[in-house]
């Protein structure tokens, strides 16, 4: 398979426009394979999610792009880096670290996506604040999503049980690109 390019996509800022097509993808059952319980069911609060979204753009000048495969044309995912940890009042506290995220359509899966715009993601996530780790949490069962993590540089730090996971036998898997403070990992795991 060619390597895919910034030239097969187009990442733009979530808009309040974006509502339906992103609750398409979050609330189709396919998408959630991994972790069921975290499927979106109702508009609002996809809704509400992009609009916090919207909102830590301004904030931290960096969140999940939209993801197009042409200018205008329909989203078919979405991927970059959050801001967590912290709190409102202090965002970037001792705690604080860039989770990277990744879901797009089933449609859009398998074809490099998830990889090369987590890279460009990560790329500016060292632009807005190189002193924050960049971290991708998962279930171990999510090999697709583990693949991903290692193919943009992050490794292993952590695996242990997903505490409020309904599954309780689910294992959460941390990775970063650095070794996480002992405040980052416990963030890491709410």
């Amino acid at each position: 398979m060619p390597e895919i390019t910034a030239d097969d996509f187009v990442l733009d800022r979530p808009t309040p426009n974006d509502v339906d097509e992103i609750f398409a993808i979050e609330s189709d059952p396919r998408v959630w394979t991994h972790f069921p319980s975290g499927r979106v069911t109702r508009r609002e609060d996809a809704a509400a999610t992009l609009a916090r979204r919207m909102s830590r753009w301004e904030r931290d000048g960096l969140e999940m792009w939209m993801v197009r495969e042409v200018a205008s044309g329909p989203i078919i995912g979405f991927a970059g880096c959050s801001l967590r940890g912290g709190t409102e009042a202090e965002p970037k506290g001792p705690d604080a670290f860039w989770n990277l995220g990744y879901r797009f359509a089933p449609e859009a899966q398998g074809r490099g996506l998830a990889t090369a715009v987590s890279l460009l993601a990560i790329d500016r996530a060292r632009q807005v604040d190189p002193t924050l780790p960049v971290v991708a949490y998962l279930l171990e069962h999510n090999t697709a999503s583990a693949r991903v993590a290692e193919k943009v540089g992050l490794r292993l730090r952590y695996r242990g049980p997903d505490a409020g996971n309904p599954d309780a036998t689910a294992v959460r898997l941390v990775y970063a690109n650095r070794e996480l403070t002992p405040a980052q990992l416990p963030a890491t795991l709410r």
